[in-house]
This record gives structure tokens, sequence and C-alpha cells, in this order.
């Protein structure tokens, strides 16, 4: 997949151009394409002159950051102790169903991806799941597409 080369230098310049500023400029471009495109990667070590062996130890080092491309809404569900004792593995069912696509998988319109998550810090919400950075707690099964949809 070719992306536009002038749109990439754009997100890279909104950063400073030094190599401090690569988690920046990494998280930017992946809120831009939803993902880091190789292309964005080989601009990036050329603009805050980094190797490229670096950017590719730190996109492949932090789990927030994807090689793949992601759906325009990622949906967390937390699988903490919390959360699993009060019903997430039904919250994913639910949603696998509702989705059409499994834990780990994106919807063929580049709409959802959903990914399971160890913990997301809110255990007195349990069961939790984020729709991109929104939380919803005390989840219901009855509320999970609904609240997906919504977002």
């Amino acid at each position: 997949m070719d992306h536009d080369l002038s749109r990439i230098r754009e997100v890279i310049e909104r950063n400073p151009q030094t190599p401090d500023a690569l988690i920046s400029v990494l998280q930017d471009i992946q809120r831009e394409f939803h993902y880091l495109p190789c292309e964005a990667l080989v601009e990036t070590a050329k603009a805050l002159n980094v190797p490229l062996s670096k950017v590719f130890n730190v996109t492949t080092f932090y789990n927030a950051f994807s090689l793949t491309p992601r759906g325009e809404k990622i949906i967390r569900i937390c699988k903490g102790t919390a959360c699993h004792i009060k019903g997430a593995g039904l919250l994913l069912e639910q949603l696998e169903a509702g989705l059409n696509i499994r834990a780990g998988e994106t919807s063929e319109d580049m709409k959802f991806t959903i990914e399971v998550v160890n913990c997301v810090g809110v255990c007195a919400m349990a069961p939790v799941i984020t729709v991109n950075e929104k939380y919803h707690g005390n989840v219901r099964v009855d509320q999970a597409m609904r609240l997906v949809k919504k977002d």
C-alpha cells in the first residue's frame, strides 16, 4: 500500500526534527494512518537522522504501535482478573460476533479492530472496554455493540 509521501512528511514536520522526537513522531503518524506504514518509517529515519533499525526497534518494542493497518475504532477488551471474573469473555464473544471479526483482526471496511489487553488499570469499573481512548466501565453484554457503534 503506497501512501502519499507529502502527507507523511507533513506529519513528521509537526515535530522537532531531532532523534529525541522519535516516539512523538511515530505516535502522530499512527494517529493519522491508524498504523505505521513502512514508507513512514523510512521517512522518519531520514528526517530525524536516526538509523532505520532503531525506528523498527522502537515500533516493535511498544505494543501501542502497529505495523499492520488497524481500524478507525480500536476496541480493547480488558481481560485482567477483575474484568475476567465479571464477564469480559462474554463481551469479547458478543463483539466478535457482532463485528464478524476475531480478536487481533480488523474489519474489511477498516472501521473496527478488536484487541485483548491484560489490564487497563480501572479494575473498580470491571468489566471494561475502551473504544479508541474512551473508557466504558461496568459494561453489560447487551450494551457492548451499542457502545462500539456510538463512539
